[in-house]
C-alpha cells in the first residue's frame, strides 16, 4: 500500500471513530426523547404511539449488531447534477451527523445508495469513485477504488470476493455490501409489483426476497405497518438460518414463520397416507370443502314471526327465498352471508313495525335480531371449519369432484365422535384454512415472501393467496429443487395459483456463492429432474468436489468430516432421514463433537442452508428414500459453498456417476 493510500485509510479509521460517536449519540437521544416523549404527545392516544415509537427505537440502537458502520464510499464528479462534489458513506442503517450536520452514513436503501449497486464503468451515473473497504470485526484494515468515471471497473475485485466467500459459521448473513446490479433491480422493485425469482443455488435469491422486506418497510413503511410483512420459510431450520438477517438491517416488525405454523389452529397427531395427502392437496378439494360447506344453507320453509309486545310483525316465505337467493348470488364469505340475511329480514321487520308507529332504537334492534336467529340456525347455520372437514372426511357429504378411489383414499377407517376427538393431520391444517377463508376473510399482509415456493401445494398456494389478495406478494424458488410430490414443474401455474397470474418472472443465472466444482458434480442430475431451468453460470472456482467410494461408510464419513474440520468454516455431515442417528453416533464414536462447526442433518431438512463443507452420505439412500429422492439429492449436493465430499460404500446413483459429454 503506498504512502497516500496508508493516509487515506488512517482518515477513514478516524471517520469510523466518528460514526461510533454518533451511534452513541443516537442512543442517548432516544432514550432521553422516551422519557420526554409523553410530555410533548397533544393526547393520551398519541402520547401511547409515540412512546412505542420511542421506545421501539432506543431498543433497536441499543442493539445494534456488532458490525461496521459502513461498508461502501461514493464520491460523486462532475457528470452529477444533483450530487456533485460530495461524498456518502454506505451502511446498514442510517447514523446521524453532528447537530445540524450533514448524516455520517447513508442507509443504503436510500435513493442515492443505488448507485453503490447500479453504478459501472459505462454507466456511472455520476460516481467518480466506488471505495469498498474491508474489515476484520468493527476494525477497518484496507479499501478498494473503482474509478467509475474514468472507466474503471472491478466487480471481482479481491474485497468484494473475500466477502462474498466469507467462511460460514452459524446464521445466515445479510449481503448488503455485495448486492449486484440484477439483484438490486428485484430488491427495489415497487411494492405493487409481484415477482417470481427462479434461481439455482448460490445465486442469492432467499437474501434477495429478505433484502427486499428490508426495502418495502423503509420505502413504505407506514403503509406496511398497517399491512405488515410476512416472511415464509419451508422449516423451522431454514428459519432458524435466515432469522438474523432482517434484525441486521435494522428491521425486527416482520413475522417470519412457517406455512404449517401460520395455519396451525388445532394440534397435528396423525399422518396421512401418501395417497390421502395428495388427494387433500389437490385443489379439487377446494371444490368439495365449498360445495360441503353450503349444502348446509336450506330453502326457508315457514314465514319469520316477531313478537313485539301485543304486535307480530311477519315476514312471508316468498321473501324469505328470494332474500337468501339473492345473498347467494353475492358470493359473500359464509358468515358474512348469514348476517347479510339476518340484516336483511331485521330491516324487512323494522319497515312494518315502523309501518305502525314504532321506534326502532338500538335496543330494538338488538331484540329483533336475536328473534330471527331460529330462523337462521335453520336456513344459514352457523359452523365451525372442524364440523365441516369432520363431515367430509367421515363421508357424511357427497364428493362429487373426486374420484371413488380418492374419496376412499381421505375417508377416516373410524370416524371420531365429534371434532373435539378428531385426530387431525398436517394436510388437515390446510383444508381447515380453506374453510375458514370461506366463513371469514383472513388477515391480510401488505407483503408477503415465500421462500422455497415451488415445493408448495395448490391448496398451500390458495392459502398464501388468502393473505396477500390485497398485497404483493415475493416468490422465490428453484423447480429443480422441488421435492415434494406436488412440486411445481412450472412457474406460470404456480402463480395463478398464488393469486398473482401476472407476476414478473426472473431467473438468476449468476452464482456467486456455490464453487463451479460443486455445479458441474450437481448439474449431472439435471436432465433426469424434468424441469426447464435456466443454466447458471458459477463465478467462483477454486472449490472442490470428490466422489469417495469406501468399504464402510460409517468409518468412511467420520475420516470425512475430520478432514473437513481441518478448514476453515461450517461442516454439515446430510445423510438419508433413517441413517442420521447411526451416523451422528459414529461421529462421537470417533472423537469428534457434533456441535458448533460441525453438524449433523438429515436430507429432508437441507434445503435452504449452507455449509463451507459438505459430506453427502450414501447418494443412493437419499435417492430411495422419497418420491422425488434424485431432486432431494440435487439439494443436498447444493448445499456446499466450498468444499464437496460425496462418501459412498453403494453404487452411485447412474446419473451422479456419469460425466456429462463435453
Amino acid at each position: 500500500m503506498s504512502a497516500l493510500d496508508e493516509e487515506r485509510l488512517d482518515e477513514e479509521r478516524l471517520y469510523v471513530q466518528r460514526c461510533v460517536a454518533g451511534l452513541s449519540r443516537m442512543l442517548h437521544d432516544a432514550r432521553e426523547n422516551v422519557v420526554v416523549g409523553e410530555s410533548v404527545a397533544g393526547d393520551r392516544y398519541s402520547a401511547e404511539r409515540l412512546g412505542r415509537h420511542l421506545k421501539s427505537l432506543a431498543k433497536e440502537l441499543s442493539e445494534e449488531p456488532d458490525g461496521p458502520p459502513f461498508f461502501g464510499r461514493l464520491d460523486f464528479g462532475p457528470g452529477s447534477a444533483e450530487h456533485r462534489g460530495r461524498s456518502y458513506h454506505i451502511g446498514r442503517r442510517h447514523i446521524s451527523g453532528e447537530r445540524g450536520g450533514p448524516p455520517l452514513v447513508i442507509d443504503w436503501r436510500a435513493p442515492v445508495s443505488r448507485a453503490f449497486y447500479r453504478a459501472g464503468a459505462r454507466d456511472p451515473q455520476g460516481v467518480a469513485v466506488r471505495r469498498r473497504f474491508g474489515w476484520s470485526g468493527r476494525t477497518l484494515t484496507s479499501f478498494e477504488d473503482e474509478r467509475l468515471e474514468a472507466g474503471e471497473e472491478d466487480r471481482t475485485g479481491r474485497l468484494l470476493a473475500a466477502e462474498i466467500e466469507r467462511p460460514r459459521v452459524g446464521p445466515m448473513r445479510d449481503i448488503v455490501a455485495t448486492i449486484q446490479p440484477e439483484q438490486d433491480d428485484l430488491v427495489r422493485a415497487a411494492l405493487a409489483e409481484s415477482i417470481c425469482v427462479q434461481g439455482a443455488p448460490g445465486t442469492g435469491k432467499t437474501a434477495v426476497g429478505l433484502h427486499r422486506a428490508a426495502y418495502l418497510l423503509y420505502a413504505h413503511r407506514e403503509r406496511l405497518r398497517r399491512g405488515g410483512v410476512l416472511v415464509l420459510g419451508p422449516n423451522q431450520a431454514f428459519l432458524g438460518h435466515i432469522s438474523a438477517v432482517l434484525p441486521t438491517l435494522g428491521e425486527v416488525d416482520v413475522e417470519q414463520t412457517t406455512l404449517e405454523q401460520l395455519l396451525a389452529t388445532v394440534p397435528v397427531r396423525a399422518e396421512d397416507s401418501p395417497a390421502a395427502a395428495g388427494v387433500k392437496h389437490d385443489p379439487r378439494m377446494a371444490v368439495v370443502l365449498r360445495e360441503a360447506l353450503y349444502a348446509r344453507i336450506r330453502k326457508p320453509a315457514e314465514p319469520v314471526v316477531v313478537a313485539d309486545g301485543s304486535a307480530r310483525w311477519r315476514v312471508r316465505e316468498d321473501e324469505l327465498r328470494r332474500l337468501v337467493d339473492d345473498t347467494r348470488r353475492d358470493a359473500l364469505p359464509y358468515t358474512t352471508g348469514r348476517e347479510r340475511v339476518r340484516a336483511r329480514v331485521v330491516e324487512l321487520v323494522r319497515r312494518q313495525a315502523e309501518a305502525r308507529g314504532r321506534t326502532a332504537t338500538a335496543a330494538w334492534t338488538r331484540m329483533a335480531g336475536r328473534a330471527v336467529t331460529p330462523f337462521l340456525d335453520a336456513v344459514w347455520p352457523a359452523v365451525r371449519p372442524e364440523e365441516v372437514l369432520l363431515e367430509v372426511l367421515s363421508g357424511q357429504t357427497p364428493a362429487d369432484a373426486l374420484t371413488p378411489a380418492e374419496h376412499r383414499a381421505i375417508l377416516w377407517s373410524r370416524p371420531p365422535r365429534g371434532h373435539r376427538s378428531a385426530r387431525w393431520t398436517a394436510a388437515d391444517l390446510v383444508l381447515l384454512d380453506e374453510l375458514a377463508g370461506l366463513l371469514e376473510r383472513p388477515r391480510g399482509y401488505g407483503h408477503v415472501i415465500v421462500d422455497e415456493a415451488q415445493d408448495l401445494s395448490p391448496m398451500q398456494c390458495r392459502a398464501v393467496a388468502r393473505r396477500s389478495e390485497h398485497g404483493s406478494i415475493t416468490v422465490l424458488g428453484d423447480l429443480a429443487q422441488g421435492t415434494t410430490p406436488w412440486a411445481a414443474r412450472s412457474w406460470p401455474p404456480h402463480l395463478e395459483l398464488l393469486g398473482k397470474p401476472g407476476g414478473r418472472l426472473v431467473a438468476l443465472t449468476e452464482g456467486f456463492r456455490v464453487p463451479a466444482e460443486v455445479v458441474e458434480l450437481a448439474g449431472r442430475l439435471l436432465p433426469a429432474l424434468e424441469v426447464d431451468v435456466p443454466v447458471t453460470r458459477a463465478h467462483r472456482a477454486g472449490g472442490r468436489a470428490r466422489l469417495i467410494g469406501v468399504s464402510e461408510l460409517r468409518h468412511g464419513v467420520v475420516e470425512a468430516a475430520r478432514q473437513a474440520l481441518e478448514f476453515e468454516g461450517s461442516v454439515g455431515v446430510i445423510a438419508a432421514d433413517a441413517q442420521v442417528n447411526t451416523l451422528t453416533a459414529a461421529l462421537w464414536d470417533g472423537g469428534l463433537d457434533v456441535a458448533g462447526r460441525l453438524g449433523v442433518l438429515p436430507a429432508s431438512l437441507a434445503k435452504g442452508l449452507e455449509y463451507d463443507h459438505v459430506v453427502v452420505c450414501e447418494p443412493a439412500a437419499i435417492v430411495e428414500a422419497e418420491e422425488r429422492g434424485l431432486h432431494r439429492l440435487y439439494v443436498v449436493l447444493t448445499r456446499a459453498v466450498s468444499r464437496l465430499d460425496v462418501v459412498h460404500a453403494r453404487p452411485l446413483p447412474p446419473q451422479l456417476a456419469r460425466r456429462p459429454s463435453r
